[in-house]
């Protein structure tokens, strides 16, 4: 089936703050253009959602009413209503907890 994905600013802010902190304490190690780079590659998993990417039980209680799916070091909250999916949340795996 081909899905159409609508990402919720929520989702992207959580990933850009996530990756703007990483900048910010490792000014040293990670530059801006790996923040860039980072940021488009955990946004651009969002896509393998219902194809390469399963579908989990989620891991936060606030999450309960969505489907949650895991690429690499980000877990991302997602509904189904037909061929739409819809990306509610994303959250590190340093960040899992409720």
């Amino acid at each position: 089936m081909q899905y159409k994905y609508h990402i919720k600013p929520l989702a992207v802010q959580r990933v850009r703050s996530f990756y703007q902190n990483v900048l910010l304490k490792y000014p040293n190690t990670f530059s801006y253009d790996d923040m860039l780079k980072y940021i488009n590659n955990t946004v651009d998993a969002i896509y393998g959602i219902e194809h390469s990417l399963l579908r989990r039980q989620p891991a936060m209680k606030r999450w309960q009413n969505w489907h949650m799916a895991h690429a690499d070091n980000w877990y991302y909250a997602y509904s189904i209503d037909g061929d739409i999916i819809t990306i509610h949340d994303a959250c590190h795996q340093q960040n899992i907890h409720d």
